[in-house]
């Protein structure tokens, strides 16, 4: 492992390590570095390369997308900084408090309940436990089981397992904590966890698998001990859990008679799971297309503010002043033009994507939370529409680098770009994997978990419903051509040209692929 301190980094041996939970080696780590330590670590998931590997690191917080499969491919159970937290330095400290003053009074809630899902918990085992310095109204909170087991328990690894638990056990909170804690513990995304369930549940259901040829009990599905041997196997490449450990499709592939074809409708590209379907959002189909996982920061931009203006529709929220006019400025403002509010069309929905994209590279390189960021809406606000410069004017405050909404959205664009040319040297086939799954084209969309009635504003703001409907594959063709054009990218192979990609100030990157033979001269 490393360490990282003020002027030193030091590598330490991991061998005692190797093969601990995330918990227990956390604790470990920051024990030994100090108090004010903190340590960013994998699970025997990283070390096995399990693809939906993550990171744990302080307060319970996980980095998905595979990453902690890249530090065990590296050999890297952990990074530790012994230092607490130090007093930085801003450049106008009086410009800051004023935006944040600002900022907190916004009045804006974030919604814990969407749709019949439930994400905030707070029972009495519960407490309020916000990151570092959070000026938001978070959901995130910490659990603590009778038996004296505690840490974060809020959104979807609240809610992965409930229902089946629930439906084995009854009423409780204690199975479904724990299903989340087994996950963290071993270094497991929920999310990819959640598939893997569904996956079994339906062959299960189809006859397909069994206790005996799962060696999984599957049979008690919702049971802490289907779920304790589900994570163990996955995160330990044992049996079945070794074809789950490299995805669903590979899983399928696996058992004899099984077929993708169950879990079909629930994935997106690549057999990843299905975030924000783009049957039901015609703005997310650019999203789904063009990124290399699931994208689902950049999806919220847009089903968020959705489930908000269904909640006005119905007046079912307290929360009413999300209207078709104040979801018309919110479209113009971030989303490029009004016409991205019309989801019967597919016009102004390359821009709205590139745009989204664009904002949301560059909130990860400042690292602002996507509960919280960006602001599309304030309840304070006389017209309700967010701010979408307020990025750019915190950075400017503390860096004493001014920067406006253009300048923030370049960076993102060029983050964008340099990624576009990491896949591309990794093998990504450009255009050709810039697709959609073909179920999205062929099977109608049948419902919603989070807007079950499947409304959406049309033409004139009037509301609709999606459902029955299917990607118009010529109008998905013609929207990918108008993206590529703005994006500066080549149409056929869909890799950027060079002279986009200097540009931005990425001529090496430019020089690289023009080497591979990826782009021309």
């Amino acid at each position: 492992y490393v360490v990282i301190s003020e002027n030193d980094v030091e590598f330490r041996d991991a061998a005692a390590l190797w093969g601990q939970g995330a918990f227990r080696t956390r604790k470990a780590l920051e024990s030994e570095a100090g108090k004010g330590a903190s340590a960013a670590v994998i699970g025997p998931a990283g070390e096995n390369l399990v693809r939906m590997a993550t990171i744990l690191s302080e307060n319970d917080a996980v980095a998905s997308a595979g990453m902690g499969a890249v530090m065990g491919a590296k050999k890297l159970k952990a990074v530790v900084i012994p230092d607490g937290p130090k007093k930085i330095k801003v450049a106008h400290p009086e410009r800051l408090k004023e935006l944040t003053r600002y900022f907190s009074g916004l009045g804006t809630e974030l919604m814990s309940v969407i749709g019949t899902m439930e994400f905030r918990i707070t029972t009495p085992q519960t407490r309020k436990t916000p990151c570092y310095g959070c000026q938001g109204n978070c959901l995130r909170r910490t659990y603590r089981t009778e038996d004296g087991l505690e840490s974060k328990f809020m959104c979807q690894p609240a809610t992965f397992y409930r229902p089946m638990a629930e439906g084995y056990y009854g009423p409780g909170l204690d199975v479904p904590y724990k299903a989340a804690r087994l996950c963290d513990d071993w270094g497991l995304d929920a999310m990819s966890v959640s598939m893997a369930m569904l996956w079994i549940y339906r062959c299960l259901r189809a006859g397909i698998l069994d206790d005996e040829k799962a060696g999984i009990p599957v049979s008690k599905l919702g049971s802490l001990e289907f779920i304790e041997a589900l994570t163990r196997k996955v995160a330990l490449r044992e049996g079945l859990g070794d074809a789950m450990a490299d995805g669903i499709l590979a899983a399928a592939e696996s058992v004899e008679g099984a077929s993708v074809e169950v879990i079909r409708p629930f994935l997106s590209k690549g057999g990843q799971p299905n975030i924000t379907d783009a049957r039901l959002y015609t703005g997310c189909e650019l999203l789904h297309a063009t990124e290399p996982r699931p994208p689902q920061p950049q999806l919220r931009e847009m089903s968020v503010v959705i489930t908000r203006w269904v909640a006005w529709l119905k007046g079912a929220s307290d929360e009413r002043y999300l209207s078709t006019d104040v979801m018309r400025r919110i479209a113009r403002r971030f989303w490029g033009s009004e016409a991205a509010a019309d989801f019967s069309t597919h016009e102004g929905k390359a821009l709205a994507a590139k745009l989204i994209q664009d904002r949301e590279y560059a909130k990860d390189c400042l690292i602002l939370c996507s509960f919280l960021w960006p602001v599309l809406d304030i309840a304070n606000a006389e017209d309700h529409a967010g701010d979408p410069t307020l990025e750019s004017r915190f950075l400017s405050a503390v860096t004493g680098q001014e920067m406006d909404e253009g300048g923030l959205l370049r960076i993102g664009e060029r983050a964008f770009n340099l990624q576009r040319t990491i896949v591309a040297r990794q093998g990504h086939r450009g255009r050709e994997e810039d697709v959609l799954p073909e179920s999205w084209f062929t099977l109608p969309l049948r419902g919603d978990p989070i807007n079950p009635e499947c409304l959406v504003p049309g033409r004139e703001g009037e509301p609709f419903s999606r459902k029955g409907s299917v990607v118009d594959r010529a109008a998905f063709e013609q929207s990918r051509e108008e993206y590529y054009q703005l994006r500066g990218w080549d149409q056929t192979s869909g890799f950027p040209r060079k002279e986009t990609l200097e540009d931005l100030g990425l001529a090496d990157a430019a020089d690289d692929l023009i080497h591979r033979g990826i782009i021309s001269r």
